[in-house]
């Protein structure tokens, strides 16, 4: 059976190339950037997460009750320590840090936390993309879970 690229939709709608076009999968090196980052939240490592992005890194948040944004490491470190994992927080384990393949430009990176809080044990999982100049992170964009009740992890 032979496969032709062919348009499919019709008149009024938007067409779609079927087949697809052939894949070009990402075989170049891909950046540490994004699980250092993850470590560096993780270690609550202000120190580490200034280091990792740029003087002006345009960050964008978004949790579950709130969008946050600001420019620059230090407006950067204040939600991430300040607002959403606060003194009192404490993460017990990053559970997992999944890197995948860059959107052009845009890099991406989800990780996994297990957090212990004055309120009890949840799970927080968080997706960033993020575009580097001069190996930082010079735009930023974090997608949060929220802090999820945890089934449970041995003390």
């Amino acid at each position: 059976m032979c496969l032709t690229t062919r348009m499919v939709g019709d008149a009024d709608g938007p067409a779609l190339v079927w087949p697809p076009p052939p894949v070009a999968w990402c075989t170049g090196p891909m950046s540490t950037l994004g699980p250092r980052l993850a470590q560096a939240i993780a270690a609550k490592d202000a120190a580490a997460v200034r280091e990792l992005v740029a003087d002006d890194v345009d960050f964008r948040g978004l949790t579950p009750g709130r969008a946050w944004e600001g420019t620059g490491p230090d407006a950067l470190v204040e939600v991430l320590f300040g607002s959403w994992f606060e003194e009192a927080d404490e993460v017990r384990a990053l559970l997992d840090v999944t890197t995948g393949a860059p959107v052009e430009d845009t890099l991406r990176v989800s990780y996994r936390m297990a957090l212990r809080t004055p309120d009890g044990d949840f799970t927080a999982e968080q997706q960033a993309y993020y575009r580097t100049h001069d190996d930082r992170i010079s735009h930023l964009r974090v997608l949060c879970s929220g802090f999820r009740p945890a089934a449970g992890l041995p003390d």
